[in-house]
């Protein structure tokens, strides 16, 4: 188990925000930190892996105190803190090839081959790094972080810079290992679909803080009333086609057209955040 109970003075672009969370998270859960950029996710992350301090608070894992304010000799390094870290970028070091790239962080082959071959490429253990593609780097520094068979994972978006087929791919093996090794897992992600299909838990932070805690569904699923969906988007043009008036929305990573009555068209403005939403099979515009 681990609880946390921190606060910390961020200082960003638009002045300072308090970080101030209060958390227990359950061996063996898969939590998605999630909220939009600049709200502590990555800071969080960090702040438990022992890369950066805090102002007031504790942390606590297994009954073990990693961090206590009130007693500044209470500090564990992050070295003894038994987790392994996963970044966006691959961070392996060049002059090794995959097998040594494994075996610097825990001289055991016998682990390093099982890790292998669960992500599919065993083949590669002479392999330089500048050989490797984008997924296949991902998964190798995915396989380094578990070579120390850590009691706590953390991603840092790990998955952000791939292709879609491959970001597939990377779940499930994420999926696997987490199984597999019976650890605790702590992700930060903004992609709906990934949070759904990895997480038990999600928790949302806003401006430093914990808005939101619970299943996936209850927590990302945005709709109201009898509406069937809703997205949120940006309004990119308004045009006539005809006699209509068509608004094109941009919606992740997809562009959707959408028909709009004459006030919606004299309401709305290029650049207006908007939802989409609908009751049946007529889907509706309106600003947010």
């Amino acid at each position: 188990m681990i609880k946390i109970d921190i606060n910390k003075t961020l200082h960003g672009a638009n002045g300072d925000m308090p970080l101030d969370i209060n958390l227990t998270i359950d061996q063996g859960e898969f939590i998605a930190l999630t909220g939009v950029s600049g709200s502590g996710k990555t800071t969080l992350l960090r702040i438990i892996a022992g890369l950066e301090k805090i102002d007031n608070g504790n942390i606590c894992v297994n009954e073990t105190v990693w961090v206590d304010t009130n007693n500044k000799k209470t500090f564990t390094p992050i070295q003894k803190r038994g987790i392994g870290y996963l970044f966006q970028d691959y961070a392996l070091f060049p002059n090794m090839n995959v097998l040594q790239n494994l075996l610097y962080a825990k001289k055991d082959k016998t682990l390093a081959y099982k890790l292998l071959d669960m992500v599919d490429l065993r083949e590669l253990e002479n392999r330089m790094p500048n050989t490797l593609s984008g997924g296949q780097k991902q998964r190798i520094a995915l396989c380094r972080a578990l070579m120390s068979q850590p009691q706590l994972l953390l991603l840092d978006e790990p998955l952000s810079a791939l292709d879609l087929e491959m970001r597939k791919k990377l779940q499930e093996d994420i999926k696997k290992f987490h199984k597999e090794f019976d650890m605790t897992t702590i992700m930060v992600s903004h992609d709906p679909s990934e949070i759904y299909k990895l997480s038990s838990r999600v928790i949302l932070l806003d401006h430093g803080h914990i808005s939101k805690d619970g299943r996936a569904k209850d927590v990302l699923l945005k709709t109201s009333g009898s509406q069937k969906f809703s997205f949120e988007g940006e309004l990119l043009e308004i045009y006539k086609a005809d006699i209509l008036n068509i608004a094109i929305v941009s919606i992740g990573h997809q562009l959707v057209k959408v028909v709009l009555d004459s006030h919606q068209a004299q309401e709305l403005q290029v650049g207006d955040a908007v939802t989409i939403s609908t009751k049946a099979f007529s889907p509706t515009i309106s600003k947010l």
